[in-house]
């Protein structure tokens, strides 16, 4: 597997978990989500979905101190407070360039996508090459289905479908998870896909898994897969672990895109705020 493209503009980045919510001091995930991002434009527009979370006001905090002070444009859009003057949402995320689903509830995350239509405005944004990513329900809700814990206990629910297959998250720091997966693909009543530890990412260009990165190197992804005669079988994939820039310290290429960016002197500090949506 690459990350060497194969044309199809089509790209979805599905973590197990990390990123901005769970490993604040290494953003390498977040900033491999960017470069894809840059893909697009140098200063990418990224947009959070809080919506799996009930619109946490901690989670966009957590989003907001992430990004602004990299090169990009953070924004977020709240399902829950809209206000009584909302912007579009059709407008908003069909101009983003990254739109990044954080975790929480797969199941609230599903219901209320379908109510307002986000889950067209999302397969629509898929279709025109906006990059889409997530962790946690933000990474299964790509698949046909994951193994949520909305309930209180891990049990199988659908997704939007956009990739085949399924997809188990935290499958190293929530271990529960991983016999009902196990059981659900050997059984059939869940197909085969991919367990995901924390701090691992899965890029699909299309609908082929195109790359397996991670944010440390313990960090792993399996494809999981029914053996027959109720077995199933996991394989680890092979994973390129990602260069680590600690929090606070900007990789050079980075640097230098907002030097330019800014059209200031080599060394000249930039800084972009963010913008609030929703």
């Amino acid at each position: 597997m690459s990350g060497a493209g194969t044309g199809d503009p089509r790209r979805i980045f599905a973590m197990g978990g990390g990123g901005f919510a769970m490993e604040p001091g290494n953003p390498a995930l977040d900033r491999y989500v960017l470069e894809l991002g840059r893909a697009r434009r140098p200063d990418p527009r990224i947009c959070l979905l809080p919506t799996a979370g009930g619109d946490s006001e901690e989670q966009v905090h957590r989003f907001l101190v992430a990004f602004s002070d990299e090169a990009c444009e953070p924004t977020h859009f709240s399902l829950f407070r809209r206000g009584r003057r909302p912007l579009s949402l059709e407008h908003h995320l069909l101009e983003q360039d990254i739109v990044y689903v954080g975790g929480g509830s797969m199941l609230n995350l599903m219901v209320l996508w379908r109510a307002h239509g986000v889950d067209r405005l999302l397969r629509e944004a898929w279709r025109r090459g906006i990059v889409l990513c997530g962790l946690s329900a933000g990474s299964m809700c790509w698949f046909e289905r994951g193994i949520t814990t909305s309930t209180g206990r891990p049990t199988p629910a659908p997704g939007l479908g956009l990739l085949r297959g399924s997809n188990s998250v935290h499958y190293d720091g929530e271990p529960e998870r991983r016999p009902v997966y196990l059981a659900a693909v050997a059984d059939g009543s869940v197909p085969g896909g991919y367990g995901v530890d924390d701090g691992a990412g899965l890029l699909f260009e299309g609908t082929r898994l195109a790359e397996v990165v991670s944010s440390r190197a313990a960090a792993r992804a399996y494809r999981v897969a029914p053996a027959g005669a109720g077995r199933v079988a996991e394989t680890a994939l092979p994973t390129r672990v990602l260069e680590a820039f600690p929090a606070g310290e900007t990789p050079p290429e980075v640097a230098e895109l907002r030097r330019l960016r800014a059209g200031g002197p080599r060394g000249a500090p930039h800084r972009r705020s963010a913008r609030l949506a929703g």
